[in-house]
């Protein structure tokens, strides 16, 4: 009995200005940055119990073949999220200094 390959499988796509894991509602970015402070793609998968170890490596590839595009979005989302913390803290300081006590609270108790 002869195994026939399987056809190419899309583990990536882009919607809405942004790349999620095919057909989840699990951004392409929360992978990204696992991957990058040195998570395994099993302990990835572990922590995104929606998604296959087969979607995980499939999403790291994505990301290995793509490097500099999708280093490229994550910076931009970065910067984005920059400016809109600081539009924030200006317009309602006290709201923001909340905010970043109840954080660093947080933080402090991990």
């Amino acid at each position: 009995m002869a195994l026939a390959p399987t056809a190419a499988k899309q583990y990536v796509e882009q919607r809405d200005k942004g790349y999620w894991i095919a057909e989840t509602r699990i951004s392409l970015d929360s992978v990204v940055y696992a991957f990058l402070e040195g998570d395994s793609p099993e302990h990835i998968a572990q922590n995104f119990p929606l998604l296959s170890l087969e979607q995980v490596y499939g999403a790291i590839t994505f990301y290995l073949a793509n490097q500099k595009l999708i280093d490229r979005y994550l910076e931009e989302g970065e910067a984005e999220f920059q400016q809109l913390q600081q539009t924030c803290q200006a317009k309602s300081p006290l709201l923001y200094q909340k905010l970043k006590a109840a954080q660093a609270q947080k933080q402090s108790a991990v």
